[in-house]
């Protein structure tokens, strides 16, 4: 596969330096809770034509596929010979029942209504840790730590509307990487301190298992609050997640300022975790809608310190790096590299 320089994950077709096209279009997608993101890769490392499509906004995965390859730019590219998709949902066999949205359907069925020749499906954080060896300096932001040790596993995880989980294990051959199809988000969660004890006896008040994705997921910024308010006795509105985040960063309100605190802290706790899980001394990445967008904030808070509060093990994590993807859209690349691994090409 051929790779954009470092300054970008990938370059449109009107950008690169021209180089032979695929015999069809291939279709690329990343499939979210939320929204559903498409585009053509026309050759080697040609992304284009991306798209964002609210799943709301469609009945089922194929109307929103069929709706997006129905694009008049779309349409003139060609016909789609080959497909591949991520997916925040475990992919066990034919049949994908969405965890965070109601969309379920058969494999095989989707690939006969949309004419593939190939349609390969698999879960996004599978499809994202296939993509972070391509990824350039520009495309992730390092928070702490050293320098990564070659050949060595790589974590990955990220929140937005789940916690998404895997990571890279080299392979013998020391030239290619497995990654892991993990559903590790829903690991029960840990408190790390009295007042994550308390955010966690809010919690099962309403949940029997409370796991990491409760409280570091869009919803679980909500849950912080809920449980935050109650426990400082505060007054508060009622607020969606974003508005959560626009409050913290303009410094608006106190509440929604230590609600994105004790968000990073749990992050750092899970993703230490997770490096002294795999041995990732190759690094840690952070994907998913949260943590980039709130950018020098997450640098500023209690992540990294929580990520090395290991005891006997903070040297060993104090060397490990973490780094926040800020590449736009990381899993049309690990999309693309599984695709092209099945087809040879």
């Amino acid at each position: 596969m051929t790779v954009a320089p470092a300054s970008s994950a990938f370059q449109t077709a009107a950008a690169v330096t021209p180089v032979p096209g695929h015999a069809s279009p291939r279709l690329l997608a990343d499939i979210g809770g939320t929204n559903a993101r498409f585009a053509l890769e026309l050759g080697p490392g040609r992304i284009d034509h991306i798209e964002v499509l609210a799943c709301s906004a469609y009945p089922t995965l194929g109307a929103a596929m069929r709706a997006y390859l129905a694009l008049p730019q779309v349409a003139a590219a060609g016909t789609v010979g080959h497909a591949a998709i991520a997916i925040a949902n475990p992919v066990l066999g034919d049949m994908v029942r969405m965890t965070n949205h109601h969309w379920e359907f058969s494999i095989e069925a989707l690939r006969r209504e949309c004419g593939f020749d190939t349609f390969a499906v698999v879960n996004d954080f599978e499809a994202l840790a296939m993509a972070l060896p391509w990824l350039g300096a520009g495309d992730k932001r390092q928070v702490g730590g050293g320098a990564p040790v070659a050949g060595a596993p790589i974590g990955l995880l990220g929140a937005g509307t789940g916690l998404g989980v895997s990571g890279l294990v080299p392979a013998a051959d020391g030239k290619s990487w497995t990654a892991l199809r993990s559903e590790g988000g829903h690991v029960t969660f840990a408190p790390a301190n009295e007042t994550e004890v308390a955010i966690l006896q809010y919690a099962w008040r309403e949940f029997e298992h409370v796991s990491a994705e409760r409280f570091l997921s869009g919803a679980g910024v909500e849950l912080i609050y809920r449980a935050l308010a109650e426990l400082r006795g505060a007054a508060e509105p009622a607020l969606e997640a974003p508005e959560i985040s626009r409050r913290a960063l303009a410094g608006a309100c106190p509440l929604c300022e230590e609600v994105v605190e004790v968000f990073c802290g749990m992050l750092g706790t899970v993703a230490g975790n997770l490096a002294v899980t795999l041995g990732a001394q190759g690094g840690v990445y952070i994907g998913g809608g949260i943590v980039p967008r709130l950018g020098e904030r997450f640098a500023a808070s209690c992540f990294r310190r929580r990520f090395e509060q290991k005891g006997r093990f903070a040297a060993y994590l104090g060397a490990v790096p973490t780094y926040v993807i800020t590449a736009e859209y990381p899993a049309f690349l690990g999309v693309s590299a599984i695709l092209a691994e099945r087809l040879g090409v």
